[in-house]
């Protein structure tokens, strides 16, 4: 598993990331995959600001689980791979504006995202978890109504913490978040429980974890425009190969430390 301290430093220097904004969308061919093919490479979007599943280190490039899987799975497609980096909150407008072919930037699969978006996958697994710093006096999910929250700008987590009626302060990606929790901005932090855990496993922050019997595991997808069947059964197919012949597992003990299907 790659250094935590080498890859929040390199994600906290990375600094801006381009922003995509909400486009008005047209209707969107069925035959993508055709059109991919004679480009000859897959276009595919994350924020850039969640390590270790995708951050940019001190050589300026975009690494992580996320993207070694986009890559492998464009590989396997017969395509080279671009890589975008854009803000989390208006990601899914810029795959539905065409700038972009797919969200490879862990995901939840979510029937509201549904409802716009197809999903392929899930290619891992994970769970809403709550963060304080070690030795709070927050200990229970009940008093979080007295406190103030973070979390990341267009996350689900975001909006179930809304649904609380929590206070809140939004932030563009994960090392910013840590470093307001450290800091003390914040009180806690709402996020996916892997990459925080893999952090205060590292000994990068000194942190404690409140339980919520409410989190249920969720999977975290590739995310397609609709209607692209042929896209889908492309990419899923080669990432069912890449989980079957151990590359999956060896790209994820290099990134996350193991297995997290």
């Amino acid at each position: 598993m790659k250094a935590f301290q080498t890859i929040f430093k390199g994600a906290v220097a990375a600094g801006a990331v381009a922003l995509a904004g909400l486009a008005t969308v047209g209707a969107v061919s069925a035959d993508e995959l055709e059109a991919i093919k004679e480009k000859g490479v897959l276009r595919i979007a994350m924020s850039g600001q969640y390590p270790p599943f995708n951050f940019v280190n001190e050589q300026n490039q975009v690494v992580g689980f996320d993207p070694a899987i986009g890559t492998e799975i464009a590989k396997r497609m017969g395509l080279e791979v671009e890589i975008i980096t854009t803000a989390w909150d208006g990601i899914i407008g810029g795959l539905l504006a065409n700038k972009y072919d797919a969200v490879v930037g862990s995901m939840s699969i979510t029937e509201e995202r549904d409802k716009v978006i197809d999903f392929v996958g899930p290619y891992y697994n994970t769970k809403r978890a709550i963060f304080t710093k070690a030795g709070s006096p927050i200990t229970s999910v009940d008093q979080l109504d007295e406190v103030k929250v973070g979390v990341t700008l267009g996350e689900t987590h975001e909006q179930w913490a809304r649904d609380q009626g929590y206070d809140l302060n939004t932030y563009k990606g994960l090392p910013e978040l840590l470093l307001e929790l450290d800091n003390g901005r914040v009180d806690a932090i709402v996020n996916d429980s892997i990459p925080v855990m893999l952090a205060m496993k590292a000994g990068q922050y000194d942190l404690a974890i409140v339980e919520d019997p409410s989190a249920e595991p969720i999977g975290a997808g590739i995310a397609i425009r609709e209607n692209n069947p042929e896209l889908a059964a492309a990419m899923q197919a080669a990432l069912d190969s890449m989980m079957e012949d151990g590359t999956y597992l060896k790209i994820a003990e290099e990134w996350v430390g193991g297995d997290i299907r």
